[in-house]
């Protein structure tokens, strides 16, 4: 198989995948990045093979096959340059929610760990019952996020290192069909057969940055995959909040170390969270005309969308279509112009005069 960033290759280069198969082995090896193996023919008969085998598992097992040129892609995770071609989801859950939260950490968590996780989830699902939780389905942390999500009424995705033929840990299974049935969704980039090898969990964790707005970081040791999940994120230009531990906690090291390095915010309840997002419910006034002349037809739709409520770049740039790029230049200008404010963690408002 192969990666993402070669599949992109190639479909940029033909125009479609199924162009790719058509393609004779000359032009392939012409494409900087594709290898000889790729333009083999039998290779390309038992890629074609496999294909057919994973439509019918999925067709038969009502999993939905989202192409990254679909309008159901996660619009935050096209965003990454390595973002999987396909994803693969069981579950209803919108991959293009309003707020999209991360909970990951150790899978040795304490007794701390956990009671956070219940409180942060908790009050998010209070504060602001259109988040959706997402995490690894992992032992610990993850599990304990998934858990919460559920006792409080939260969607929850769980992104998997494998096939969805299966779930791993299997003693997690109850409450990934739990998952499913209260909303939420298992994704994966894997097909079916895929089984749950180490290097899948890391590839794995870009999908749980990615597709997040905020990755927060309960607890975690000096290594680990939450500590990648975290780099990732910021990798990404996303934000990253992590909750501090007592000194010498092995659990807590990690977190610590990630706010030592200016790579996570600091946070001590989901309240710290949800005002580092500009998530908190905005003020009604009963009257309120402010007038705005001159405006662009961007511009205009980003004052349109600001009266709604505060909005994260990430849910500007999708609901006007544009590139973050271009949805940052927009927001600077008219930051400047005194349009709009900014608030902490990439959050926008109308500008309060």
């Amino acid at each position: 198989m192969v990666g993402p960033r070669t599949a992109r290759t190639l479909i940029e280069h033909l125009g479609s995948a199924e162009a790719v198969f058509k393609e004779s082995p000359d032009v392939l090896r012409t494409i900087g990045g594709v290898g000889a193996y790729i333009s083999d023919k039998v290779y390309q008969e038992q890629a074609l093979k496999r294909a057919e085998d994973e439509l019918t598992f999925i067709t038969k097992n009502n999993i939905k096959a989202i192409r990254f040129d679909s309008a159901d892609y996660p619009t935050r995770l096209a965003q990454c340059a390595d973002a999987p071609q396909i994803l693969y989801k069981y579950g209803n859950c919108d991959l293009n929610a309003q707020k999209f939260v991360a909970i990951v950490g150790t899978r040795n968590a304490t007794k701390y760990g956990r009671d956070l996780t219940s409180e942060l989830v908790k009050t998010l699902a209070s504060s602001n019952p259109d988040a959706v939780i997402i995490s690894g389905l992992a032992y610990g942390i993850d599990i304990a996020a998934h858990k919460a999500a559920l006792e409080y009424g939260l969607p929850t995705i769980g992104v998997v290192a494998h096939g969805l033929d299966r779930i791993y840990p299997h003693v997690h299974r109850q409450y990934a069909s739990q998952m499913i049935q209260k909303g939420g969704a298992i994704v994966t980039e894997y097909l079916s057969k895929t089984t749950p090898d180490p290097q899948n969990f890391v590839q794995r964790n870009r999908i749980v940055a990615g597709m997040c707005d905020v990755t927060v970081v309960v607890e975690s040791a000096i290594k680990g995959g939450s500590l990648i999940t975290a780099n990732i994120a910021n990798d990404y230009n996303r934000d990253v909040m992590a909750f501090p531990g007592r000194v010498g906690d092995k659990t807590s090291e990690g977190c610590n170390k990630l706010i030592r390095q200016h790579k996570a915010e600091i946070i001590t309840s989901a309240e710290d969270l949800i005002n580092l997002m500009g998530w908190s419910a905005p003020e009604k006034n009963a009257v309120q005309q402010t007038l705005f002349k001159d405006l662009t037809p961007e511009q205009q739709s980003v004052i349109d969308l600001l009266k709604i409520e505060p909005q994260h770049i990430n849910i500007i740039s999708t609901n006007l279509d544009l590139s973050i790029q271009r949805t940052s230049a927009l927001l600077t200008e008219m930051v400047f112009d005194e349009l709009i404010d900014q608030l902490p963690g990439d959050v926008y408002t109308i500008h309060n005069s």
